[in-house]
Order: structure tokens, then C-alpha cells, then sequence
């Protein structure tokens, strides 16, 4: 017997028993565990791929802001997005910079989910 899961293109086969439904009924059950293996890998990739962003590399390289004084700019260089307003920034006026970089952080995350539904949709 030979069970075709017809989304993934996995193909399990049993002739294990005397009984054809006895066979198909082992053939279901391989594949059932086989997609929930799938499933398992693909969400511990995506929980380490999430994790790996949020902790990021802990390299000394790896920079989020640079203030630079004799250009009165502060870089955020996880947005790539700079302000050339440094006194009001060290004075404690954020606003337009925490603004600044909630519309980026929320376009890119939108990006995110459009790239994900297409890769879904293409597969």
C-alpha cells in the first residue's frame, strides 16, 4: 500500500501486514509522524532564526547606535536611520527618534509577513 500526502509530495508505502488496511493503516501512521517531524524542524529553525535575531552575534562590531558629536548626528544602524539633532537626544527628547524608529521597525516587520505569505502562497 502507498499513501501520497499530496501538499508535501511524501510517499509512504507498507507491506508489513497480511491485511491491506491493516498496511494502510501503518502507512498513515508513518506519515503522520513524518509531517509532524516536518513541522518540528521547521518550528525550531524559525525559533533559533528568531532568538538569533533578537540576541544578535555579540560581536563588538556589531553596533545599534552611534552618536557622533562633530557631525551633531546619532545613527541607529539596525534601521539605517540617522538624526542631526544630538543635543535634544542627550537632553532626553526621544519622541522623534523612538517615532522614527517604531514606523520603521513595524514597515519592516510588515515586509516580513508579505515575504512569508509568498513564499507560502509560491509553495
Amino acid at each position: 500500500v502507498q499513501v501520497l500526502h499530496k501538499p508535501t509530495g511524501i510517499i509512504v508505502s507498507c507491506q508489513q501486514e497480511r491485511s491491506q488496511h491493516q498496511n494502510r493503516a501503518k502507512a498513515l501512521k508513518i506519515l503522520y509522524s513524518k509531517l509532524l517531524e516536518i513541522r518540528r524542524r521547521e518550528e525550531a529553525a524559525q525559533y533559533a532564526d528568531t532568538r538569533r535575531n533578537q540576541i544578535g552575534t555579540g560581536d563588538r562590531s556589531e553596533r545599534i547606535r552611534t552618536y557622533n558629536f562633530p557631525q551633531n548626528r546619532v545613527t541607529d544602524h539596525r534601521f539605517g536611520l540617522s538624526w542631526y539633532n544630538l543635543p535634544q537626544i542627550l537632553e532626553g527628547d526621544l519622541m522623534p527618534m523612538l517615532e522614527d524608529i517604531l514606523a520603521e521597525a513595524a514597515k519592516q516587520a510588515l515586509k516580513q509577513k508579505i515575504d512569508k505569505a509568498r513564499n507560502e502562497a509560491t509553495s
